[in-house]
């Protein structure tokens, strides 16, 4: 029996495949449980129809996220820190404060796991953060970190 996964199912597929399965299998496992539908005319026209959405959509989504990454490259963000002598921080600039630094003066929410710093800032200076706006497409950004 052909049938259309719902679900990721170990050994036979993932969601949204077309796969031949035994017929018990579908009937007494697959069907009754929500995981899979019988591969019929109208139901693999609306999966084609979904994945048309989804695809569409995730275009939509990496277009906006490449107007963000340049859009980013002009802007930058001042964080101001305590400085001993020689301009040595006391502690670091981390992702965390680069995150909090871009939703207080860009009003950007950038979650401060996709924030990349070469090395935690630790002297006063402008640096470069590398932020991971989606899959393949990244902006960069000027932090500027001044003593208090």
């Amino acid at each position: 029996m052909i049938v259309i996964l719902k679900q990721d199912v170990p050994g036979t597929g993932k969601a949204g495949e077309v796969v031949k399965v035994s017929d018990g299998f579908a009937r007494n496992m697959l069907i009754p449980r929500g995981m899979a539908l019988e591969a019929t005319e109208g139901n693999v026209r609306n999966l084609e129809k979904q994945q048309e959405l989804q695809r569409k959509k995730a275009a939509d989504s990496k277009a906006h996220a490449q107007a963000q990454a340049e859009d980013l490259k002009t802007k930058k963000v001042v964080i101001k820190a305590k400085a001993g002598e020689g301009g040595r921080l006391f502690g670091a600039i981390t992702s965390k404060d680069v995150s909090e630094a871009i939703k207080s003066q860009l009003g950007m929410d950038v979650d401060k796991k996709k924030i990349e710093l070469e090395n935690p800032i630790k002297n006063i200076g402008t640096y470069e953060a590398v932020i991971k706006l989606y899959p393949e497409v990244k902006g960069s950004l000027k932090v500027e970190v001044e003593a208090e």
